[in-house]
C-alpha cells in the first residue's frame, strides 16, 4: 500500500494564523521551478490576484493606522485632564468614530479579498482535479503496474488540498503581513526612532528561534507523515481483506504490524507537535521581553518629556502587533516548502508519459465488414528484461471460437490485453478485420469487444445501473433480457429491491458467483463483435456453469471469440485451441486433434481427470 498524506489543516481566525506550525516540511526537489510553474497557473487569475493584493494591503494599512488614532484620543484625554481646558469630548468622539471606521474598512476589505481568494483557490483545485482525472485515462496501464493506486489517490486528494489551502491562506496573508511589517516600522519611526530601534532588536532573535525550531521539527514531521501513510495503508488493506485475514487466523499478526507502525507514528507525532507547539510560547516570551523594555524606555522618555502618553500607548500597540506578522511570514515560508513538494508531485503526475497518440485519421470500426484477428510475430514484456510473449503468431477467422490454454504464467491473459491495446506490443503487429489495431482509436477498437474477466468489477449503484454499464442507452427491457440470458434474472428477483437493489462499494452484499453473473449480463447487453472470456465461469457452481455455457452458445454464435480457461472440459467444443507455454504457442488444433497427438495438451487435459503430474 502507498503512504497517504492527509490534508494539512491550519487554523485561521479573523484572517490570521493561530496556533503553532502544523505542517511537515517535506521539501521539493526543485523548489524554484515548482513554485514558478505554480505561479504560472495562478497567473490565469491575475485580475483577481491584483484585487486581492490591493485589498489585503489596504486592510493592513487601515489596521495599522487605528492605533495611531487611538494614541491621539489618549493624548486628548491626557491633555484635558492635566490642563485647565478640560477634555474635548467632541474631538474624542470624532477620533473614536474615525478609528471605528478604519477597523470596519479593514474588516470589509479583508472579507472581500478572502471571498475572492477562496474562489480562486477552489477553481485552481477544480482544474487540477479535472486535469488529473483526464490524465489518468491517458496513462498506459504499465504506469499503474508500477505505481500503487493509493499513491495516485494521494495526489488527487491530499496534495491538491495542500495546494488549495496554501493559496487560500497564504496568498493574501503574505501581502498583509509584509504590509504590516513595513507600515508598523514606518509609523513607529515617526513616533520615536530610539524606541523603534530597541523594538527591532527582537526580530533577529525571533527569526533565530523560528529557524531552529522549524529545523528541529522537520525530521519528526517527515517521520510522522511516513508512518501515518503506513498506518492508513495497513488499515485499508486489512479492512478490505477481512475474510482472508480471518480465514488464515492472521488477526494477531496484523495487530502486531499495526501496533509497530502506530507506536512509531505516536512517537514521531508527539515530538513533532511538541516542538512546533513551543514556537508560540517562545515567541510570546521574546515579545514580552521587548514589551517590558519598551515600557521602561517609554516611561523614562515620557518623564523627560520626549514622548507623549498617547504616543506610548500607540507604540505599545504596535509592538504588540509587530511580532505577529513576523511569525506569520516564518510560518508561510515553512508552509511553502510543503506546498512546493505537493505541487511537484502533482506536476510530476501530469508530466508522466502518456499512451501512444491516437492516429490522425482513424478507421471507423463501423466500416469493418468482417472481424478476423491476426497476430504476426508479436513480442511483449511488462519490463524489457523479462519477455512474456515471444514472436507469437496466429490467424483467427471470423466467427471462430478460440480457446487459449496453458499453465499459469504462459501469457494467456496477456494476449487478450494486447489485443484490446491495454498494452502495446514491443514488436510485431495485431490486426482486426485486416486492419492494424493501431489504425483505430482505442475507444473505437474496444467498443467492438465484450470482456468478462475472472476478477469481477462492479461499482456502487443499483444492479440495473451495473448491467447497463455495458450499453448506457439500453432500455430497462433490454437490461432484463440480458440478465435472463446470463441466467441472473432469477436470483436478482429474490434480492430486496430486485434490479433496484444498491450494491455497496465492493459489491460484497452479493456472492462472488452472483457478481460474475452480473458481469456476464453486462457483456450480453454490450452486443460485442468480438468476445473475450477470461475464466468467466470460474466462480459459479457446476449447474450454473452449464446453464451459462448454453446461454453463451447463443451469444457466441457468429462472433469471433477468445476463451481463456483452466478447466479444459469447458472448451472441448472450441473451433481452435492454442496451447501456450512460456509465451509461445506449442500446439494448436481442436480438442480431438490435440488428444490424438498425445502431447502437452493431452497431459494437461488428463491431469484434471486422473490427477497426473505435468
Amino acid at each position: 500500500m502507498s503512504e497517504k498524506k492527509p490534508p494539512v489543516k491550519q487554523k485561521k481566525v479573523s484572517g490570521q494564523f493561530s496556533g503553532p506550525i502544523q505542517m511537515g516540511t517535506e521539501k521539493a526537489k526543485n523548489f524554484k521551478g515548482t513554485i514558478s510553474t505554480l505561479f504560472r497557473r495562478i497567473s490565469e487569475y491575475k485580475i483577481q490576484i491584483v484585487i486581492v493584493i490591493i485589498f489585503s494591503a489596504l486592510s493592513a494599512v487601515f489596521s495599522i493606522l487605528s492605533p495611531k488614532i487611538l494614541g491621539e484620543a489618549v493624548n486628548e484625554v491626557y491633555n484635558g485632564v492635566t490642563t485647565a481646558s478640560g477634555v474635548d469630548f467632541l474631538t474624542i468622539d470624532k477620533l473614536v468614530l474615525l478609528m471605528l471606521a478604519l477597523y470596519a474598512a479593514s474588516a470589509l476589505f479583508q472579507l472581500i479579498q478572502a471571498r475572492i481568494i477562496t474562489k480562486v483557490a477552489q477553481q485552481i483545485s477544480y482544474n487540477f482535479r479535472k486535469e488529473i482525472s483526464s490524465k489518468i485515462n491517458r496513462l498506459p496501464l504499465r504506469y499503474f503496474d508500477k505505481v500503487p493506486h493509493g499513491e495516485i489517490m494521494s495526489r488527487v486528494t491530499n496534495d491538491i488540498d495542500t495546494i488549495s489551502q496554501t493559496l487560500n491562506q497564504t496568498m493574501s496573508q503574505i501581502i498583509s503581513s509584509l504590509t504590516m511589517i513595513v507600515g508598523i516600522v514606518i509609523i513607529m519611526l515617526t513616533i520615536n526612532p530610539i524606541m523603534t530601534v530597541v523594538a527591532l532588536l527582537v526580530i533577529p532573535l525571533s527569526f533565530f528561534l523560528v529557524s531552529k525550531i522549524v529545523k528541529l521539527s522537520q525530521k519528526f514531521f517527515a517521520t510522522q507523515q511516513k508512518y501515518l501513510g503506513r498506518v492508513n495503508g495497513h488499515v485499508e488493506e486489512v479492512f478490505s481483506g477481512q475474510n482472508i485475514v480471518r480465514a488464515f487466523c492472521a488477526e494477531e499478526r496484523e495487530i502486531a504490524v499495526f501496533d509497530k507502525n502506530n507506536e512509531k507514528l505516536y512517537t514521531s507525532a508527539w515530538k513533532s507537535q511538541f516542538f512546533s507547539s513551543i514556537l508560540m510560547p517562545l515567541m510570546g516570551f521574546v515579545s514580552n521581553l521587548g514589551y517590558v523594555v519598551i515600557c521602561i524606555l517609554g516611561g523614562w522618555l515620557a518623564v523627560k518629556g520626549r514622548i507623549s502618553v498617547g504616543d506610548i500607548t500607540a507604540f505599545l500597540q504596535y509592538v504588540r502587533s509587530f511580532t505577529q506578522p513576523i511569525t506569520q511570514v516564518a510560518q508561510i515560508a515553512n508552509i511553502l516548502q510543503s506546498t512546493a513538494a505537493a505541487a511537484e508531485r502533482v506536476f510530476e503526475f501530469l508530466d508522466e508519459e502518456e499512451e501512444l497518440p491516437e492516429p490522425e485519421s482513424p478507421i471507423d470500426p463501423a466500416s469493418l465488414t468482417e472481424f478476423s484477428v491476426s497476430f504476426k510475430k508479436i513480442s511483449f514484456g511488462y519490463n524489457p528484461e523479462n519477455m512474456v510473449i515471444n514472436k507469437f503468431s496466429a490467424n483467427i477467422k471470423e466467427g471462430q471460437h478460440v480457446a487459449i490454454v496453458g499453465p499459469t504464467g504462459a501469457g494467456k491473459t496477456t494476449v487478450v490485453k494486447l489485443l484490446m491495446r491495454f498494452y502495446d506490443v514491443d514488436s510485431g503487429t495485431i490486426g482486426v478485420g485486416g486492419k492494424s489495431i493501431r489504425d483505430f482509436t482505442r475507444g473505437g477498437l474496444r467498443s467492438q469487444f465484450g470482456m468478462v474477466l475472472q476478477d469481477t468489477w462492479l461499482f456502487k449503484g443499483t444492479i440495473r445501473e451495473n448491467i447497463r454499464y455495458g450499453r448506457l442507452e439500453a432500455t430497462d427491457d433490454e437490461v432484463i433480457a440480458a440478465a435472463k440470458a446470463a441466467k441472473a434474472h432469477r436470483f436478482i428477483k429474490t434480492l430486496p429491491g430486485g434490479y433496484d437493489m444498491e450494491l455497496n462499494e465492493d459489491a460484497s452484499n452479493v456472492s462472488i458467483g452472483q457478481r460474475q453473473l452480473l458481469t456476464i449480463a453486462r457483456c450480453f447487453l454490450s452486443q460485442p463483435k468480438i468476445l473475450i472470456l477470461d475464466e468467466a465461469t470460474s466462480s459459479v457452481d457446476t449447474r450454473t456453469e452449464v446453464l451459462i455455457q448454453k446461454a453463451m452458445h447463443t451469444l457466441l454464435e457468429g462472433r469471433t471469440s477468445f476463451i481463456i480457461a483452466h478447466r479444459l472440459s469447458t472448451i472441448r467444443d472450441a473451433d481452435l485451441i492454442f496451447v501456450m507455454k512460456d509465451g509461445d504457442i506449442i500446439e494448436q488444433g481442436n480438442h480431438t486433434e490435440l488428444i490424438v497427438k498425445k502431447g502437452f495438451y493431452y497431459n494437461l487435459y488428463n491431469s484434471q481427470f486422473e490427477g497426473l503430474e505435468i
